[in-house]
């Protein structure tokens, strides 16, 4: 097996026995984006040098001998994310030309750990999309099916972590950008609590719901990941001071006596069969582990999607007049100031970002604030209070990721509305403020598409939702399996 389809713990262990050094596996990995990824282009950028340059530093100071969890691993970093000296583009034009004077605060700390920081894997523009179409540098490929979408936001992430282009890859999740691609993709995308992570270094989007997560092979991965970039952080004010646990001691407990929550909510009509199924197996083999599956209620689910596309696009509507060609990125020059800022934003951003633009910017006009933003606020919190009962019943909810497979190029950007349902499962992480994660938990059958399934923690819930993760990978094989590409 090469080194670059290693996961990030057979990888520490190769590395601190010398079997192998960094810059070999840097080597493999670059090799293998060689070989793909003019097919498949889950990457914006790809500085070799630089990143050859890190795997010799930490070949020299000997870290990934001394301890540190992520020593010499290569993990790709979503185009949202500031690594100074690199640029941060958004897979927008209107930062053409912008390169990162900081690094943001989780590579600050995957630096800390040893990690080797590496290309910018494309999105969707500024991280508006399911599906990574709206990519200003063209989309990317699901490598289980060329013809189809890798989801989104964060697709190039995902496709990179499952053509094994990389150990590891951060990604940002709004409204199910790790999650669902991860689904779709068939590897494990985690999106921790709000607050878990500092956001500082991340290009904002909608500030109340980003969230820093990662994409990674397998469980233990994504818990050493997590453990890595969690902690708080003075730089953002949303960051919350708590502990962070050691959270791989909390995969080798079972599921006895664990008690999982089915929503009735999240078995839905327009659901693709062959989803329902495949999760409900998943269910069902957890339950065989030992667990209880008990139904709950989720009420104001139903909201979801309408609260999310009021709350998140007037949060992005402030969020991006900061881009308006003054200080950096793109200028397209006017006649004067305000036409500078119109034909600047006319010209770099795409259509679904000018889409969600004007969508919040009436959100949040004078006579429209208290009928859309309040009222989208105020079932916010009810949707807050569903979770707290429901978690009061069980210690974790399952659900599917995605209601479909990955869907053809093309199926759904003339329906706006198909392309946000996409995410109707996902989204109500978000607006409370949870935890959650997407594991492979089967395949369609014609064609052969990966199926996720959800897994929700309550708040700072992370460990629980690690361990029935991880109960579940062990006793199946499908994370195993890799798209033949």
């Amino acid at each position: 097996m090469s080194l670059n389809q290693l996961t990030i713990h057979e990888l520490r262990d190769k590395l601190r026995r010398g079997e192998c050094s960094a810059r070999e596996a840097m080597q493999a990995t670059l090799d293998r984006i060689r070989a793909v990824d003019g097919k498949l282009h889950a990457f914006n950028h790809l500085d070799e040098a630089d990143a050859l340059k890190q795997a010799d530093a930490i070949d020299k100071s000997g870290a990934a001998k001394n301890g540190k969890s992520l020593a010499g691993v290569p993990i790709a970093i979503k185009d949202v994310i500031n690594v100074e000296g690199q640029p941060c583009r958004c897979s927008s034009k209107i930062l053409e030309g912008y390169i990162s004077t900081y690094d943001a605060t989780v590579i600050k700390k995957l630096k800390a750990e040893g990690a080797i920081v590496f290309g910018r894997a494309n999105m969707d523009e500024f991280a508006m999309g399911s599906s990574t179409e709206n990519s200003a540098f063209g989309a990317t490929k699901n490598p289980w099916d060329l013809t189809r979408i890798p989801g989104g936001s964060s697709g190039g992430s995902a496709a990179a972590v499952s053509a094994d282009e990389c150990i590891a890859a951060l990604g940002s999740d709004t409204g199910g950008s790790i999650r669902q691609p991860a689904a779709l993709c068939s590897n494990v995308g985690f999106k921790p609590t709000y607050g878990r992570v500092s956001r500082f270094g991340l290009v904002a989007f909608a500030s109340s719901l980003d969230q820093i997560g990662s994409f990674t092979k397998d469980v233990e991965d994504a818990a050493l990941m997590l453990r890595a970039i969690s902690g708080h952080d003075a730089m953002d004010s949303s960051s919350v001071n708590r502990p962070v646990p050691d959270y791989t001691k909390a995969l080798s407990k079972g599921m006895r006596g664990k008690r999982l929550g089915l929503p009735k909510e999240y078995f839905i009509e327009g659901m693709d069969k062959e989803v329902e199924a495949t999760v409900r197996a998943a269910v069902d083999k957890l339950a065989s582990l030992g667990a209880e599956i008990v139904e709950i209620s989720l009420p104001h689910s139903e909201y979801a999607v309408a609260v999310y596309y009021i709350i998140a696009t007037a949060e992005a509507s402030a969020n991006l007049a900061r881009f308006d060609g003054m200080r950096y990125g793109l200028r397209v020059a006017g006649e004067d100031v305000i036409d500078t800022y119109g034909k600047t934003r006319g010209a770099g951003f795409g259509a679904e970002v000018k889409r969600r633009i004007i969508l919040g910017t009436y959100a949040l006009s004078s006579g429209y604030y208290d009928a859309y933003y309040l009222r989208a606020q105020k079932v916010r919190t009810l949707m807050k209070q569903d979770f707290d009962e429901a978690f009061k019943k069980c210690d974790a909810i399952l659900t599917p990721t995605s209601p479909t497979a990955a869907f053809k190029f093309g199926e759904k950007t003339e329906d706006p509305l198909q392309m946000y349902l996409s995410d109707v499962f996902t989204i109500p992480c978000n607006l409370a403020g949870i935890c959650g994660v997407s594991i492979p938990c089967g395949f369609t059958k014609q064609p052969k598409l990966p199926i996720g399934l959800q897994i929700l923690g309550p708040t700072f819930g992370e460990e629980i939702v690690l361990q029935v993760a991880h109960a579940y990978e062990q006793a199946t094989a499908w994370h195993e399996e890799k798209p033949k590409f």
